[in-house]
């Protein structure tokens, strides 16, 4: 990608013709980078629209079912707004095409450099084109596997009558007239896997037949796989945008204003003493976290990853290093570890998360994401996300020892069985503290924490003044959220309010 004046890319522009033909369908897999010129302020300006885009997309799936009419209400009139394609539009639609193509690639750069960073990057992304692929039309669909070259076969109707009462009994939500009127793709196990292992096909001949209507699982795995080489690779090739100064500077701020606290750096560090923790423990913390510290205090010993993903959340609600420090040898050397044992095995470690051994590095609590997505506990285990990976029989009966009403079971459980598991544990804060509605997307353990030690000292006003000052995990209007029927001028209005620094960097001399 290179950069000139606006007027050189108009006058390019005419002389290169009508380029439509460059993006002939409103999606893609992002698989050439642009190779045009474009002026730095174009890329300023594509940039932040698409990271008020992606935050968006992030805010709303943690607030709505995706396939709920809110959610694609809300999320279609946020790509109108900041005129990205949000469906297979007619021909005047390239300039939409255009900017949804270079400013992927843009934020690509800025997103490459972490592996949480590309996490990020790589779940909205996601999100964002299972949107757009479930909104187009049966043909379309069938275009654009064809434009990506998933030109998987679809089977004759013959065949189709003939498995028509296996298609039906293997297909969740798919009578015999449906069966009929659906098209059906015969796809390689390999490739079906997930919806394999959901019972949502029918298998035959290490095949999976696959209804048109699902075909967005095999899309989306496809899509994740070429996405997180191509995040690998860009990040390899950093070194070489680290030397262009324009560059640099704007891709780390872009990569830093929007993927919302990390709950490295607390104001209450040192307030919270370690004879609070138990009760903090009741009544303040998330599911994971609770599971954690009774599984401390029960065996007096956590596995490694327990001790990492618990350890680092109390950093982030305040511990101090001396006080992690007693806090571990105290429980340990209650179990099998002595104190020798402890300071030579586990203080270490301890410090390490701290920044004070090895590289320095001061290590962040972990967020929502990725504790779902990343190092599922094993046998033994006691660390991720309960409501992403615990069985759902041991998971109600844990909830149903903690009070939790049948009727909220009920409803929690559902979440967990449409794998919405971030809205499993809004709804596990909404019952646990008794409010109806929690007016913010939750995105990170600390970020439960925290809300819950507002509400429950009376503080909930404080919502709107972390909103006006930028907190990115903040909603500032949970009415806007709950009337889906409005049709809002932005889903995220506390991203615009985080944006205006950004902006005001770019604009910086």
């Amino acid at each position: 990608m290179e950069f000139s004046s606006g007027r050189m890319r108009l006058k390019q522009g005419r002389l290169a013709g009508d380029r439509r033909e460059l993006y002939p369908h409103s999606l893609q897999f992002y698989l050439e980078p642009p190779t045009e010129n474009i002026s730095l302020a174009e890329f300023e300006s594509f940039a932040i629209d698409r990271l008020r885009l992606l935050k968006v997309v992030e805010n709303l799936g943690v607030s709505y079912v995706r396939s709920s009419d809110s959610y694609k209400t809300k999320l279609e009139a946020e790509l109108r707004r900041l005129k990205f394609p949000y469906r297979a539009l007619a021909e005047d639609d390239y300039e939409a095409r255009r900017k949804d193509h270079i400013s992927h690639f843009i934020l690509r750069l800025a997103y490459c450099q972490s592996e949480d960073l590309r996490r990020w990057f790589l779940q909205q992304e996601m999100d964002l084109l299972r949107y757009r692929f479930n909104e187009l039309t049966e043909s379309l669909r069938q275009k654009f596997l064809e434009y990506v070259n998933l030109s998987f076969e679809a089977i004759s109707e013959d065949l189709k009558n003939e498995l028509a009462n296996e298609l039906s009994a293997s297909t969740p939500g798919l009578s015999m007239i449906k069966v009929k009127e659906q098209m059906f793709y015969k796809v390689g196990l390999v490739d079906a896997v997930d919806l394999f292992r959901a019972r949502r096909v029918f298998i035959k001949d290490g095949f999976a037949y696959v209804p048109l209507k699902e075909m967005d699982a095999i899309v989306l795995n496809n899509y994740r796989t070429k996405l997180s080489k191509a995040l690998a690779l860009t990040a390899r090739s950093l070194p070489s945008i680290q030397s262009d100064e324009r560059l640099q500077p704007l891709l780390n701020h872009l990569s830093h204003s929007y993927v919302g606290p990390d709950y490295s750096v607390q104001k209450n560090t040192g307030k919270i003493s370690l004879e609070q923790i138990d009760a903090l423990s009741l009544k303040s913390y998330p599911l994971c976290m609770r599971q954690l510290h009774k599984a401390l205090r029960d065996n007096h010993h956590l596995r490694h990853g327990g001790r990492m993903q618990y350890g680092l959340f109390l950093k982030g609600i305040g511990l101090t290093l001396e006080q992690a420090l007693e806090f571990w040898k105290k429980e340990f050397i209650r179990g099998k570890v002595d104190a020798d044992k402890f300071d030579k095995g586990y203080a270490y470690s301890i410090r390490h998360n701290y920044g004070k051994e090895g590289k320095r590095t001061d290590y962040t609590p972990y967020s929502c994401m990725k504790i779902i997505m990343s190092n599922p506990p094993s046998q033994g285990d006691y660390h991720g996300c309960p409501f992403r990976h615990s069985d759902p029989e041991l998971l109600k009966q844990k909830l149903q020892s903690y009070k939790i009403p049948p009727s909220g079971i009920t409803q929690i459980l559902e979440l967990v069985k449409g794998m919405h598991y971030q809205l499993a544990c809004q709804k596990y804060f909404e019952l646990t503290h008794d409010v109806d509605d929690i007016g913010f997307s939750l995105n990170h353990p600390n970020q439960y924490f925290v809300e819950s030690q507002r509400l429950l000292s009376g503080g909930r006003e404080l919502k709107k003044e972390l909103s006006n000052s930028g907190n990115s995990q903040q909603k500032s209007n949970s009415q806007e959220s709950m009337n889906s029927s409005s049709t809002p001028t932005s889903s995220n209005t506390t991203a615009d309010a985080e944006l205006d620094g950004l902006e005001a960097y770019f604009t910086e001399d």
